[in-house]
């Protein structure tokens, strides 16, 4: 599929090219909209409270100028009710470019969204039990962090709007641009915001250690199969989120929450699952392997994120340098028998004689010939 040998200045600047929706940070000076007292709230304070019955603004990705009604219901079903929001949708129309002028794109998106908030704020039914909530998603979140500093530089008070974002490639931890450090992340002490990634997500959750080529390959898969899925999860994944550390419920610090949506599978081999009868065995049996190595690139080996603090940004390194290396070697050591005790469940699963293939520990050649013959004897 892809080779091993592509050098990784190419990979990256494939990557970022492979994102048309560039997300490019310029800081805006037009002010729009009225000016408020500046009251700042703090930590879990502002975070955990519901979001109240005021009106969701729902902006698109990138290609979506106008998200259509299905969109912003799923937004609400899968991201704002279950944060107490009980009010109106409002779908914003704003630029989302993908190829040209994508700083243009950008800075109108901001300017819109801005206007259209302060304008909310003007009609005088906003408050802090029902304030200003914006969904975002991919250029969207990412422009959402430009609109926060225009809104501050109002004076605009932070218990008047909240933000729900998702898919956000400037996020401090695992955003393409922040971890290039290409431009700063989208700020976690202004207003409060919710931030989901999924795992893997090569825009939102990229490795901090790209020269470890798989880990970079499978996040380039996930643009694909995990950026683009945010609204096709089920209420259990979403809710069955992790909170990262850095969140503002775990220090009572920012105004941010960072949860990481876990992968239920891994991009880099999720197209062996379109091949008939050998697809799934065959990802069964690579699967706990390469997971471990891909996590490698994130500085660990049990998830494809970085452990650190997710509100601090983590620029990109070579290799990771705190890792147990004797824990990794028996981690893939344990992961090459578990790959081959699923894929032998999994391709004999209608034929419940051979089921000890898969439920001998440890697994060896005498098992093997035992369920074999007691299949087929008599």
């Amino acid at each position: 599929m892809w080779s091993a040998s592509i050098p990784h200045r190419i990979l990256i600047l494939g990557t970022a090219a492979a994102v048309a929706a560039g997300l490019t940070v310029m800081p805006v000076t037009t002010s729009v909209g009225p000016h408020t007292a500046d009251v700042r709230l703090t930590g879990s304070e502002a975070v955990g409270s519901p979001l109240g019955g005021g009106t969701a603004l729902i902006l698109g990705p990138s290609g979506v100028p106008t998200p259509p009604q299905s969109y912003a219901d799923l937004a609400d079903e899968l991201y704002l009710q279950p944060h107490g929001f009980t009010g109106d949708l409002e779908i914003l129309t704003t630029p989302e470019r993908l190829f040209f002028n994508r700083a243009e794109s950008r800075i109108e998106g901001a300017q819109i969204l801005t206007s259209a908030i302060t304008q909310q704020i003007a009609g005088g039914q906003v408050s802090a039990e029902n304030p200003v909530v914006v969904f975002g998603y991919s250029q969207s979140a990412g422009f959402s962090g430009m609109t926060m500093e225009q809104l501050q530089d109002q004076g605009v008070s932070s218990d008047l709007v909240r933000f729900m974002l998702v898919g956000n490639a400037f996020a401090p931890t695992g955003g393409i641009w922040t971890s290039l450090g290409l431009y700063p992340p989208t700020p976690d002490n202004l207003y409060p915001s919710d931030v989901y990634t999924l795992e893997y997500d090569g825009f939102a959750s990229f490795p901090r250690y790209p020269l470890n080529l798989l880990s970079s390959l499978n996040a380039f898969m996930g643009i694909f199969t995990q950026h683009l899925a945010y609204l096709n999860l089920d209420a259990d994944q979403i809710n069955n989120a992790v909170l990262l550390p850095g969140s503002a419920d775990l220090t009572g610090e920012s105004l941010t929450n960072y949860y990481m949506i876990p992968a239920q599978t891994l991009p880099l081999l999720s197209p062996l699952l379109l091949l008939p009868v050998i697809g799934e065995p065959l990802y069964d049996l690579l699967e706990p392997v390469t997971r471990i190595l891909v996590n490698l690139g994130y500085g660990n080996i049990s998830d494809g994120w970085y452990p650190g603090p997710a509100n601090e940004p983590a620029p990109l390194g070579l290799f990771p340098t705190d890792l147990d290396w004797s824990a990794v070697q028996q981690a893939l050591i344990d992961g090459v028998q578990q790959g081959f005790q699923n894929a032998i469940s999994g391709l004999f699963q209608p034929w419940s004689d051979l089921m000890p293939l898969a439920e001998a520990t440890p697994f060896d050649f005498a098992d093997v010939v035992s369920a074999i013959t007691a299949a087929f004897a008599g």
